[in-house]
């Protein structure tokens, strides 16, 4: 069955917002526009970029760069500090234009997305997907703004969407089918291909596949077998050929925070209500995914360079911000003395959550009931309306940054979009 190529129509988009934090901080700031620039979480000495513009790129500047090297490269180079309320008003704006077309849609991560188009012939009125794709980026200039631009994708499944959708940056809009997909891989490398990285290019290589064409060609048991040893051989041997293999969730293995203290402390009085902070935040996650933890790790790193953690599992299910808070502090007060440069938590061991079921504890329905009814205000008001006190100083020390590479953040953001 998957021997030959999927001669399916194309019917997966994949939308990739160019450069978005950067570009986005252009359209905010038309004097930055065409000029070299980057995002960072944090101005300081070392900082690095999490998120160049096309203009920085073209420098040798990019993702990872310290503040220094940048400099060096272009002593022009503009440091911006992420700003989260800008990117999370541009991701509305792009996800709502994408379920205008279909109710199934996947954030793949905080600047790109799928559209799949099965099943939605009415909403094509005839229109190719090309069509489709040259309206959405219209839709994207008029919408969120002229200097915003994205690359679409289109193919059979979401690897040749995606690998489209990066054929011709910025600004592209390109299709991978069966009839030009051997014109495409002809002219890309091995490490052009998502999901290939060094480590495996040398597996490749050492049994003679040096470029995509190759590796299109080599059989499904010599993948499984000889190259991966794995049934990863299997799926990439049909990822190649067009058919859908990655149309699934990952499973959610933790949840949790972390922060880089601005003022490195050893002091409760500053770290106690940053921690409460991180707590809440990631209470306010576990109950957005609908799982409850038994596990909770926090750790630490300090001045000193010593890094420590300590983590305990439960007996019971846990998901308030209070309980998260109360054994995350248990294990926090047994850290080494010394100034704390950086700080995290995360719970682990999540099942899905069972509070939709009535427990006989009258107790234990009240803590649900107020759960609920704090998130419900905050979610219709805007994230910690109400809150604990002991988080009033740590809502004002720690800011929330920008979660490079997820979506978590700004999916509790949207829930109603």
């Amino acid at each position: 069955m998957y021997d030959k190529l999927n001669k399916e129509k194309p019917l997966i988009m994949h939308i990739d917002l160019n450069s978005a934090f950067a570009t986005t901080e252009q359209q905010a700031h038309p004097t930055l526009r065409g000029k070299p620039m980057g995002v960072t979480n944090r101005i300081s000495k070392e900082c690095v970029v999490i998120a160049a513009s096309y203009e920085a790129k073209a420098l040798g500047i990019k993702v990872g760069t310290r503040r220094s090297d940048a400099l060096a490269i272009c002593p022009e180079f503009v440091f911006l500090e992420s700003d989260p309320p800008k990117y999370h008003y541009v991701y509305e704006k792009l996800i709502k234009i994408m379920k205008s077309y279909s109710p199934k849609i996947k954030m793949k991560s905080i600047d790109e997305g799928i559209i799949d188009f099965h099943g939605m012939e009415p909403v094509l009125k005839g229109r190719s997907i090309e069509d489709i794709g040259y309206e959405i980026k219209k839709r994207v200039k008029e919408d969120i703004g002229d200097w915003m631009r994205i690359n679409v994708g289109i193919g059979p499944n979401q690897f040749l969407a995606k690998q489209a959708a990066g054929w011709h940056k910025p600004d592209g809009l390109d299709t991978i089918s069966h009839k030009n997909l051997r014109q495409y891989y002809e002219g890309h490398g091995l490490l052009d291909l998502n999901g290939i990285a060094e480590r495996n290019e040398a597996r490749l290589n050492a049994y003679g596949i040096m470029n995509p064409l190759q590796f299109l060609a080599a059989t499904e048991l010599t993948l499984q077998k000889r190259v991966f040893h794995s049934i990863t051989g299997v799926y990439w041997y049909r990822r190649l050929r067009g058919y859908e293999i990655d149309d699934f969730d990952t499973k959610l293995g933790m949840v949790g925070r972390q922060w880089v203290v601005h003022k490195p402390s050893s002091s409760n009085d500053y770290l106690l209500p940053c921690l409460s902070f991180l707590c809440e935040t990631t209470g306010t996650k576990l109950r957005y995914r609908n799982v409850e933890a038994r596990g909770v790790c926090v750790w630490a790193r300090f001045r000193n360079g010593e890094s420590w953690y300590a983590k305990r599992m439960h007996k019971t299910t846990f998901y308030t911000n209070q309980e998260i808070y109360r054994r995350a502090l248990e294990l926090f007060n047994s850290r080494p003395h010394g100034d704390v440069t950086m700080i995290g938590i995360y719970c682990y061991m999540l099942t899905p959550s069972s509070r939709s079921q009535l427990s006989m504890f009258e107790d234990v329905q009240k803590t649900d009931w107020l759960t609920k009814a704090v998130d419900e205000i905050n979610d219709f008001y805007g994230t910690f309306t109400i809150y604990s006190a002991i988080t009033f100083n740590g809502k004002k020390i720690v800011k929330q940054k920008v979660p490079f590479g997820g979506t978590e953040y700004f999916e509790l953001l949207l829930k109603r979009a």
